[in-house]
């Protein structure tokens, strides 16, 4: 009987956003490519268009022989855990997908396995090709392919590794100089120069967009035992690409993904007197909420838990944060994500200014799937596997379908933009998690995400970002405790 494997990939330009998909059919004896399909499918999300790339891999299969046994290797650890009957279908748009890729064959002739990004490169450049073709306005074009050459490709030689424990901020700071160094030099954009003053953003660009945060480095709630752990795991994948061709190649690596929620940065103007004023920004001060139960224990504790509220502790923060932003008084409107702490926190600090709380969806903490109300030892006892893809890829989801950092990121990039202009000119506190307060930092740098691997954020910490008329923003503040102590 003979063996295929079934390479599939989808991707979306903004999840949703202009999508694709790529699968490649492959003799499991000699290794040789017997079908390709690839596809622009107008907007859809990552997950849609991956499934659509299962879909299409599995029909070009049966077309060749139908009782041929079929081994799916995919890099979405979402449809390969659902369709082997180990994660549910909760999603209404996955449901009809899945059902038709299970009825394309037997279910005794499939068999599904999680692979790396990096060893599916044939169908992630297939599923590319197929997005640029519908840029165009055009559809995929076997003949003019180059997805099997480009995957064929070696790679260039990896950099040698700093030195340095895990978590060692020199070394972190080495790795992410150098892959930095690479992206730029593959970039055709024209450098930019020395200045004092960061300059106008050009219009965001329609490119998948992750971000990634782990407890002091990861979770919510996950905090100090994570900051090490995080870079035990190499995470190239997490430094974000300069280049409009580099980032189509890629697909959905972290690198194009992260230009769309940071936005491409044009050539700036030099020196503080050559933009014209600009006027007062919007100042977004953002408060992490006080302690819960699950602080000290250093828990998941994202949108998808138990939603705890604030304990002893957290209400005695709370308390203090409302009395040094009384004695400042410069805020002007709070808002507050849905979740109770943040709610409860937020009260405290509106009774105290004699303001209204607003709730705002847009600042809710991540889903941590079923990683809520674990430790990150606990996860990694449980899901080491998931764990580790998870630290490497922004886009990964946790375990049981949580919100990836990809996709976190692009929420906090639109709530953003959002509230910026609603707000011109006012001062806003905003009071929400650590993952959200940790993008809008990150993404006002224009940091890789990597750079979330090395930032502490505090139980009721304050920090502040500016937003300008022109769409620069200013990092005003970061962490502060002091009127804790």
């Amino acid at each position: 009987m003979r063996e295929f494997i079934v390479e599939a990939d989808g991707g979306s330009r903004g999840n949703p956003g202009p999508a694709g998909y790529g699968s490649v059919v492959i003799d499991a004896a000699t290794g040789e490519t017997l079908a390709e399909r690839a596809e622009y499918i107008g907007v859809a999300t990552n997950n849609v268009a991956e499934y659509r790339g299962l879909v299409a891999g599995l029909l070009a299969a049966r077309e060749l022989d139908p009782s041929a046994t079929v081994r799916v290797r995919m890099d979405s650890k979402l449809v390969v855990e659902q369709m082997s009957g180990r994660w549910k279908i909760k999603h209404p748009d996955m449901k009809p997908l899945a059902a038709e890729a299970a009825r394309v064959l037997p279910a005794g002739q499939v068999a599904y396995e999680w692979i790396p990004r990096e060893q599916n490169k044939h169908a992630d450049r297939l599923a590319n090709e197929a997005m640029d073709a519908g840029k165009r306005g055009e559809q995929w074009d076997a003949g003019a392919s180059k997805a099997a050459l480009a995957a064929r490709t070696p790679a260039a030689s990896p950099a040698p590794e700093p030195s340095g424990p895990p978590g060692d901020a020199v070394a972190g700071a080495a790795k992410a100089r150098e892959a930095l160094t690479r992206t730029r030099a593959s970039s055709s954009a024209a450098p930019t120069q020395p200045v004092t003053r960061p300059g106008p953003k050009t219009a965001a660009r329609a490119f998948p967009d992750p971000g990634a945060d782990v407890g002091v480095a990861a979770g919510e709630d996950a905090g100090a035992d994570v900051g090490a752990a995080a870079f035990a795991v190499p995470g190239a994948g997490a430094v974000p690409g300069t280049a409009k061709a580099a980032a189509a190649d890629a697909s959905r690596s972290a690198a194009a993904s992260d230009i769309r929620a940071a936005r491409t940065v044009a050539a700036p103007t030099v020196g503080w007197g050559a933009a014209p004023d600009l006027g007062a920004p919007a100042t977004f001060v953002l408060l992490r909420h006080g302690e819960t139960p699950l602080t000290p224990q250093k828990r998941f504790s994202g949108s998808g838990g138990t939603d705890p509220s604030l304990s002893d502790v957290g209400r005695e923060q709370a308390e203090r944060v409302a009395a040094a932003l009384a004695r400042r008084g410069t805020v002007q409107h709070v808002l507050a994500s849905p979740l109770a702490r943040t709610r409860e926190t937020a009260g405290v600090v509106a009774a105290r200014l004699g303001l209204e709380v607003a709730v705002d969806d847009g600042l809710i903490e991540t889903d941590f799937g079923a990683w809520e109300g674990l430790t990150f030892g606990e996860v990694r006892e449980r899901y080491p596997d998931d764990l580790d893809a998870w630290l490497a890829d922004p886009e990964a989801e946790p375990t049981g379908g949580g919100e990836s950092f990809a996709a976190t990121a692009v929420r906090i990039a639109a709530a953003r933009d959002r509230l910026a202009a609603q707000y011109a000119g006012r001062t806003v506190l905003m009071v929400t998690h650590v993952t959200p307060i940790k993008t809008f930092v990150r993404l006002a740098l224009g940091a890789p995400p990597a750079s979330l691997f090395r930032m502490e954020l505090s139980a009721a910490s304050l920090s502040a970002v500016a937003y300008f008329a022109d769409g620069n923003a200013s990092v005003r503040l970061f962490n502060d405790t002091s009127h804790l102590r």
